[in-house]
């Protein structure tokens, strides 16, 4: 019984705040993409930026290192997508 309450109060909140179609396209996009892969993308950012700091190349790598957080970021974004849906109201 509560978790039908439950269900039903959280479809009711996904039906009155509706994404507009920009967002649902995003969505659906960054939801086919492994969520490691925002990892391993921002891991990366900071080894290139260890490279170039290593190499003197001191305003690049600072460039480049600044990557590694929005790659995160986006990989939060990605599994709050893949975890509550995107639009879609629940069936019972």
């Amino acid at each position: 019984m509560e978790s039908e309450l439950l269900t039903t109060q959280r479809t009711d909140r996904r039906s009155k705040h509706k994404e507009g179609p920009l967002a649902t396209m995003i969505e659906e996009q960054t939801a086919k993409v492994p969520s490691d892969a925002y990892l391993w993308t921002s891991v990366g950012a900071m080894a290139v930026s260890l490279g170039l700091k290593i190499a003197g190349k001191n305003h690049l790598a600072l460039f480049v290192g600044q990557w590694a957080a929005p790659f995160l970021l986006f990989g939060i974004y990605n599994k709050l997508v893949k975890v509550g849906g995107h639009d879609k109201t629940e069936t019972a």
